[in-house]
């Protein structure tokens, strides 16, 4: 078993489907419509037929007999995927548990710590919405305080980022919630350097992985972060449901989840309590997580170049199709290459401007339109306020050029029409 770029084969116990995987073509290893132009992997991922087919074959063992499965022998399986996992993103597999999904992570992290009032826990003006409500509800909890530093988008280097945190740290921060890769801008933050500059300052970081496994290499041990939570259901392209936590040996008896289980009085002692009580937080589908192994291995056997082939490959496509489109609307590119892995975004020009702010997600009606008119299938945010719009763009294995050059013949199309979303909502 190799870790971070190599091959993963399937973890002791489980049963690998031995597919000829790299030429398999599109339609027979995606599930995605053809009919459609699918350039939003980032959002939820997408899973490749034979590791649903892997999973498939794991829930008809769990349905055969549910008492063999979950009691006998689950927690094998369980150890024999993390440390498969723990391999790919170079940490040791007992600081590794499997959480539902980054979200579930950054959770479980915020409501096992306390602070003091007047506390304040630092993040950025990029932080994922749900994680920034997670932390307002953290604050308001402890009678601490959120601050945001405003890093600026577009922006010239990565040195805009630090200096932006690094002014927002006083005396009183304890904790910063970081972003590996941003969700709306789409940006690498330069975490290598984040981390130690904050923790010198003796407070925790809590970095938001979600995007990052699979996207970049990752080595969480030499990083250091307190607590790392990602995905394994968007560029590992895991099934739904397999997430997972890091946290530092010194960190995790403090560290619980958020279902209180069988766990929380075991008197075990061969493994540690973090091991324990988040091995077991009540009935459910394990076989996500039991996928994982079979994810890496798959993905990395897609490539010619394995795991560090795919991500080039894909940094690379992203690249060019940023290209493309910022030609096409005549606009500056916002960020350097440097700080892009899988996915870029792009101001949209004034001419798709809609003034009404949205909830949270609810669809923006020019991404509607794009997806209902055109059949292409790609997120429009706002930033940084309701009445401006971010188009972000995805780079996976299924993506091509011709994909994102369509997309730019349409931009091109409606901003140079009189038929933009200038007005009103409805007029996309």
């Amino acid at each position: 078993m190799q870790g971070r770029g190599g091959v993963q084969s399937a973890a002791p116990g489980f049963r690998s489907f031995p597919s000829d995987v790299m030429n398999q073509k599109d339609d027979a290893f995606w599930l995605l419509d053809p009919n459609v132009t699918y350039l939003n992997h980032g959002s939820f991922g997408s899973c490749p037929r034979p590791v649903l087919d892997f999973q498939h074959s794991l829930r008809e063992r769990l349905e055969k007999n549910a008492m063999q499965f979950l009691v006998r022998e689950l927690e094998g399986m369980l150890d024999s995927a993390r440390a498969a996992l723990a391999a790919f993103v170079g940490a040791k597999p007992d600081d590794l548990v499997f959480v539902a999904n980054a979200t579930t992570g950054v959770n479980a992290v915020l409501r096992s710590l306390t602070w003091k009032p007047g506390d304040e826990l630092l993040t950025t003006n990029h932080v994922y919405n749900a994680c920034g409500n997670a932390l307002d509800f953290a604050a308001e909890r402890n009678g601490a305080r959120v601050v945001v530093a405003d890093v600026p988008f577009p922006l010239d280097d990565e040195q805009q980022v630090v200096d932006a945190v690094g002014a927002a740290v006083t005396e009183r921060t304890r904790l910063a919630l970081i972003d590996h890769v941003t969700s709306e801008t789409g940006i690498v933050l330069p975490i290598d350097r984040l981390i130690p500059l904050l923790q010198e300052r003796g407070i925790e970081v809590l970095i938001d992985g979600a995007h990052a496994p699979g996207m970049v290499a990752l080595n969480l041990d030499a990083l250091g972060a307190d607590y790392y939570t990602g995905n394994c259901h968007k560029w590992i392209c895991a099934p739904k449901g397999a997430g997972f936590l890091h946290v530092k040996p010194e960190k995790q008896g403090a560290i619980r989840p958020l279902a209180i289980s069988h766990g929380a009085n075991s008197d075990r002692t061969d493994r540690s309590r973090f091991q324990i009580e988040f091995g077991w937080t009540g009935t459910s589908d394990p076989t996500a997580f039991l996928s994982v192994p079979e994810a890496l291995r798959v993905m990395a056997a897609r490539h010619s170049g394995g795991w560090a082939g795919l991500m080039k490959a894909n940094h690379e496509r992203v690249i060019d199709a940023r290209r493309v489109l910022c030609e096409a609307l005549r606009i500056v590119p916002p960020c350097p290459e440097s700080m892009l892995g899988s996915l870029a975004s792009i101001p949209l020009p004034d001419a798709v401007t809609i003034e009404p702010s949205l909830p949270p997600l609810a669809l923006d009606p020019f991404q509607d339109r794009l997806a209902h008119r055109y059949a292409i299938e790609v997120p429009v945010f706002p930033w940084p306020q309701p009445s401006r719009r971010l188009l972000r763009v995805s780079s996976q294995d299924y993506n091509s050029q011709e994909d994102y050059r369509r997309l730019a013949d349409v931009l091109r199309d409606i901003v140079g029409s009189d038929d933009g979303c200038r007005a009103s909502a409805s007029g996309c």
